[in-house]
């Protein structure tokens, strides 16, 4: 499938970008260069008021289910709970099995959120902008 896209006008036309759902899940997934989970809270708290939630599940189709999953938890943790129903009925229909919030990280002590399917192995502080 292909990625959401959606036009932008510039001085020197128009040019296509990625949709903020796609956007967001696409910080999810390549998480390392986005600096990090940490970081990409910070930049989803900031992106969460562009998010349309029929969107968002639409655009989860587009990606792999552990990112939707991580997605969704993120996003009720910076305050986008609200956005989430439509990306949780698609967790809960295409997830196998419970993922880890951070990728290759350990489940020893982690504690599972049943609403996402994951195990949470590490803490996410936020750092609000001004």
């Amino acid at each position: 499938m292909e990625v959401p896209v959606q036009s932008l006008n510039t001085p020197r036309g128009t040019i296509m970008i990625s949709t903020p759902e796609a956007t967001a899940l696409d910080l999810i997934g390549y998480q390392d260069y986005a600096g990090g989970l940490n970081q990409v809270a910070t930049v989803l708290a900031e992106l969460v008021e562009q998010i349309d939630p029929e969107k968002l599940a639409a655009a989860a189709a587009t990606a792999p289910v552990p990112w939707a999953q991580r997605l969704g938890y993120l996003l009720e943790n910076v305050g986008g709970g609200e956005k989430t129903g439509s990306l949780r009925a698609y967790v809960r229909k295409h997830v196998r099995r419970s993922a880890s919030l951070l990728p290759g990280g350990s489940n020893e002590r982690g504690r599972r959120d049943s609403d996402w399917k994951l195990y949470i192995n590490t803490e996410i502080e936020v750092e609000l902008l001004p």
